[in-house]
């Protein structure tokens, strides 16, 4: 195996989701194995937040996340607050690489996303209906990440074969990176 991928979907979603499912297969072509937590039974907590207990969230993908980055490179992806909680979640867990797609780069005033200095790919709709494309813009620049936008709202249903080629795109160079490293040595 090349190393790892954690997939977290997105809120009121499922790990059985397209944009997932399109990712996993991606990835286990590309030689890496995946999995894909269920966060259902969080974001049905509505007494904890509207958006479900989003801390027991980054919770669980943490405790996952820790001993796949002990076994070999980890690789987080996640749509909406998937992506959310994939960033945060790269702060505490050494990762090699970050794939977020429809990420909210702000939750409210008092928290931002942010992520750990590793090589990002974003993929956007110009059409969010729920984060203007002009945030992750400025998020994505300010970090030096890929971003692909596209022409979709937040699901980015229509592109779901473009999420699945530009996670390939970043596992290959994650790889590639990997394999420079081990020369140099």
């Amino acid at each position: 195996m090349r190393g790892h991928c954690i997939l977290s979907h997105g809120f009121e979603s499922g790990p059985d989701a397209t944009k997932v499912t399109a990712l996993v297969e991606v990835a286990e072509r590309l030689g890496w194995s995946c999995e894909r937590p269920d966060y259902t039974d969080l974001d049905a907590r509505r007494d904890i937040s509207d958006l479900g207990d989003v801390p027991q969230r980054l919770q669980r993908l943490i405790e996952l996340a820790r001993p796949a980055a002990a076994r070999g490179p980890l690789v987080l992806a996640g749509s909406s607050l998937g992506a959310y909680i994939s960033g945060l979640a790269s702060l505490q867990v050494p990762v090699a690489g970050l794939f977020l797609m429809a990420p909210p780069v702000r939750m409210d005033q008092a928290h931002p996303i942010d992520a750990a200095d590793v090589p990002t790919s974003i993929i956007h709709g110009w059409d969010d209906e729920l984060i203007p494309a002009a945030q992750v813009v400025a998020w994505a620049g300010a970090r030096r990440a890929r971003l692909l936008l596209v022409d979709d709202s937040h699901r980015l249903s229509d592109h779901v074969e473009a999420s699945a080629e530009a996670f390939g795109a970043l596992l290959a160079a994650v790889a590639r990176s990997r394999m420079s490293e081990g020369a140099g040595r």
